[in-house]
């Protein structure tokens, strides 16, 4: 029996860090791109933030993963495995989904509310919705 539990612990860590990886890297090198855009070409800006976005991502992702692994039921046989680890990887699969378009929120708004070299937002119409009219 705790063979199974071993193997099913493995092979969730396994599955669940080479996700998080992937789409860790992919957000990376893919958000440069929009984050660049939203700083008005300032790079090394982008960049930086670049980065502390990808740690913050790995950090909570992992963490999550660590935490979620002691959940449910010990399987003591193969559906019980399979059904298992349907679970924990569907959850991982759903956060990861979920901060992939936090993620994108947050370039929407650093965008709409970063100056142009004008000193004026790009659209200050779409900013009020999200922040109010300016007093």
């Amino acid at each position: 029996m705790n063979g199974i539990v071993v193997l099913h612990h493995f092979i969730y860590v396994l599955i669940s860090v080479s996700l998080i990886i992937w789409v860790g890297n992919t957000l990376f090198k893919d958000g440069r791109v929009f984050l660049v855009d939203s700083f008005n070409g300032n790079k090394p800006l982008a960049d930086s933030v670049n980065h502390l976005v990808v740690v913050g991502f790995y950090l909570i992702n992992f963490g999550i993963v660590s935490l979620f692994l002691r959940y449910g039921a010990r399987p003591s046989n193969i559906v019980d495995f399979i059904e298992l680890m349907s679970i924990k990887v569907g959850v991982i699969f759903l956060l990861l989904g979920l901060m992939h378009f936090i993620n994108l929120g947050i370039f929407k708004v650093v965008k709409m509310t970063t100056p142009m070299e004008n000193g004026s937002l790009p659209d200050p119409a779409v900013a009020s919705r999200f922040f109010g009219k300016a007093h």
